[in-house]
């Protein structure tokens, strides 16, 4: 038995070393193609906290085996619940936090339908001018705009972008 909790936390201990140094090299050389391993839909099972899991599974089954006087079964349990434990902490306290973290910036011009807007170079009546969006949580872009309504806009104004045509913003100004 305790040739399986050395297994578990040498080969734990080795991926982890692995996956810090050669990761990117070996991601970029294989060019994709452990992808699958990855399980993004099923977001529990990151490659992080199983392979947490089974570390832990053989550090507390080794530690248990050599400093108790418990049974076999009683340690590959709580080795077993340790495991669990390890797993599920890893996973909130580390790769569900850090899944939440991922911004993009990236953003489409059919989304900007609709946002509040500032005008930072004055729209005349029939003609372009600049407005400021933000895109995304941290994110702005500048943007041509013209005005919805035919009316000039001055410098400073908050818009409302009504509609979305040919790479160009049509606003109106807000009134609230």
């Amino acid at each position: 038995m305790e040739t399986l909790f050395i297994a578990c936390l040498v080969g734990g201990v080795l991926y982890a070393l692995i996956s810090v140094i050669f990761g990117d090299i070996l991601g970029e050389a294989l060019d994709g193609m452990l992808d699958f391993l990855s399980m993004e839909s099923v977001s529990w099972m990151q490659p992080m906290t199983l392979v947490g899991g089974i570390t832990a599974f053989g550090g507390a089954g080794l530690l248990l085996s050599r400093y108790t006087v418990v049974g076999a079964w009683a340690v590959v349990l709580i080795a077993l619940l340790a495991a669990i434990v390890i797993g599920i902490s890893v996973f909130f306290l580390y790769v569900k936090p850090m899944q939440n973290s991922e911004n993009s910036s990236g953003y489409s011009f059919q989304e900007l339908a609709g946002k509040i807007a500032e005008v930072l170079v004055p729209i005349p009546a029939t003609g372009y001018g600049e407005v400021l969006v933000r895109v995304g949580s941290a994110g702005v872009t500048n943007q041509i705009a013209a005005s919805h309504d035919g009316e000039p806009i001055p410098t400073g104004s908050r818009v409302v972008v009504v509609e979305v045509r040919d790479h160009t913003l049509y606003v109106s100004k807000l009134e609230l």
